[in-house]
């Protein structure tokens, strides 16, 4: 019963990385099927800078993906991790991020070459949590602001009361 954990974690992991290598070829498929197949003539060399495009990131963010659910063991052959959890957020959410929005545009672009455009939600996204990392570092400037009297004479009061020994009432019989 020992390691029963990891089992089902290395389990999940390799069912939900097939999941998602099977969209990922349907999504490929459905591309070329439908764009260079059925839509020929409207099929340029854009059109193939696209699928570059997808597909790279396709591939970047899976490597990235079975890298992390990839499990470890021991030397004996014995399952010691199962592997990261695939249902976490952070970076790992945010590559699954990154390969739904690649299917939602290479399947729209079918339709539109408009829909690349939503392709501008990756780095917007990236620059606005940068930005709010980069702000965390950057001086905030003066904000104190002047007190008045009746709120400096309440936090003098306070801080008086504080630095006051608390006495504890008891009972005595």
């Amino acid at each position: 019963m020992a390691n029963q954990g990891a089992k089902k974690r290395r389990e999940e992991n390799t069912r939900h990385m097939n999941n998602l290598f099977r969209i990922i070829i349907a999504c490929n498929a459905i591309y070329v099927i439908l764009r260079a197949g059925f839509f020929y003539s409207s099929f340029t060399w854009l059109h193939w800078i696209g699928l570059i495009l997808t597909s790279s990131a396709y591939y970047l963010c899976y490597k990235q993906l079975a890298s992390m659910a990839k499990p470890t063991y021991t030397d004996n052959g014995d399952l010691l991790d199962g592997g990261f959890d695939m249902s976490t957020g952070g970076a790992c959410g945010y590559l699954h991020d990154v390969i739904y929005i690649t299917c939602f545009v290479q399947l729209m672009s079918i339709i539109s070459g408009k829909f690349w455009w939503i392709y501008a939600v990756i780095p917007g996204f990236a620059v606005y949590k940068g930005w709010g990392l980069i702000k965390g570092f950057l001086p905030q400037g003066s904000q104190e602001v002047e007190e008045d009297e009746k709120t400096r004479k309440k936090r003098e009061k306070m801080e008086k009361k504080a630095s006051r020994g608390k006495f504890v009432k008891t009972k005595t019989r």
